[in-house]
């Protein structure tokens, strides 16, 4: 099997794999003051040193909250920030192609009274002059991914949420980073942002896991509110009992995964421009102009997403039609739309997600099984 499916979920690294057997003599519940519950709390200080590291900050500044996963995180961001203080004619600002975890939420609050401005991403840029056209005191949260999960585009979020806290001192500013990190150099003061998104089992840890960086200040400021109450775990911003096992195995992802980073993404950078340079002619690649170097989206000529896809996993390539938490329903993908694909060329846009796994034999087997899908599928009338 050729895997390039990897903004969908990764394969386990043998630095999680390791970490992962390892917790699973330790069961203990962590919030225990015994000694089994001593060694859990152990596991979950370890994941937090390793991720303190790969995003550049320290314990005194920013905490980690455990999650389970990047939705559930970014749903603590949304909710927490819009119910944490009364405000009058509250205003949240996004992009028109956030992640569905991200939109859904936002649906939401907007049926009970919040007023949610998407901004425009043609081209994979943000559209500034639209976002300070909207942005204004009322605003309570700004969300802007960081990196989009389709079209790998790299948006400016440090730019632009500097520019909110001028404008409104006390908004809060939240960024998506799951197609981030360990991708492209990331990190609060990179992106300026006082509360972030990450996912295990986007850089090679298991599924199940995942935080939110939320700043001390907002903490201080009790401007996040609890949206799942209990025993108080997580500094009480995320109660229940932590899901050891699959933490473990994320701290011992990132701790395997960034000491490596610069290597990696230079690995991931040649590998897509490798396939770029080989794709058959027939095929556009939408580029944005600031991408990351792991995604890449192409438009097939008169041959639909879905059937290419199949066609290529015939053949032991995976790859994807758009992202596969879009891939569950049968709309088509707005992330495309918004970047400005026809429904046309949208129906015919496939992903292809590197990993530093994957090899330049692998890169050349995709370009050659796409240019088999090119002569054997398209039909001329």
């Amino acid at each position: 099997m050729i895997y390039f499916d990897n903004s969908a979920t990764t394969p386990l690294c043998e630095g999680a794999k390791k970490a992962i057997a390892g917790a699973i003599e330790h069961f203990g519940n962590p919030s225990s003051l015994h000694i089994a519950g001593l060694e859990a709390a152990e596991i979950l200080k370890k994941t937090r040193e390793a991720l303190y590291r790969a995003l550049s900050c320290r314990r005194e500044e920013y905490e980690i909250v455990f999650t389970s996963g990047g939705t559930e995180a970014n749903n603590l961001a949304l909710f927490g920030a819009a119910y944490a203080k009364k405000r009058k004619n509250p205003k949240i600002i996004v992009s028109d192609s956030e992640h569905p975890s991200i939109l859904e939420p936002c649906k939401r609050l907007e049926a009970q009274g919040f007023k949610v401005v998407k901004i425009g991403t043609a081209g994979g840029k943000l559209n500034e002059e639209q976002f300070f056209a909207e942005m204004d005191d009322s605003v309570v949260l700004v969300s802007l991914m960081s990196v989009n999960n389709e079209t790998g585009a790299v948006y400016d979020v440090k730019k632009l949420f500097a520019a909110a806290k001028k404008i409104a001192p006390n908004v809060l500013c939240h960024t998506d980073g799951v197609q981030a990190f360990l991708k492209i150099p990331f990190s609060p003061r990179s992106t300026g942002a006082d509360l972030l998104t990450i996912s295990s089992h986007k850089v090679h840890g298991p599924k199940g896991a995942g935080a939110l960086l939320v700043s001390k200040d907002v903490i201080k400021r009790k401007a996040l509110l609890p949206q799942a109450c209990g025993g108080g775990q997580e500094n009480g911003l995320r109660s229940g009992t932590e899901n050891v096992i699959g933490i473990a195995g994320f701290g011992g992802a990132v701790a395997e995964k960034y000491p490596r980073f610069e290597e990696d993404r230079a690995k991931m950078a040649a590998l897509r421009e490798a396939i770029v340079a080989k794709l058959p002619e027939e095929i556009a690649v939408n580029t944005p102009e600031e991408h990351a170097p792991h995604i890449l989206s192409l438009t097939l000529p008169q041959i639909k997403s879905e059937t290419a896809v199949h066609f290529l996993s015939g053949k032991g390539i995976c790859l994807s039609a758009g992202s596969a938490c879009a891939s569950n329903g049968k709309h088509k993908s707005y992330v495309l739309s918004a970047y400005g694909l026809t429904d046309k060329q949208v129906d015919s846009t496939v992903r292809v997600s590197l990993s530093a796994d994957n090899t330049e034999e692998e890169a050349a087997a995709l370009c050659a099984a796409l240019g088999e899908a090119l002569s054997s599928l398209i039909r001329f009338k």
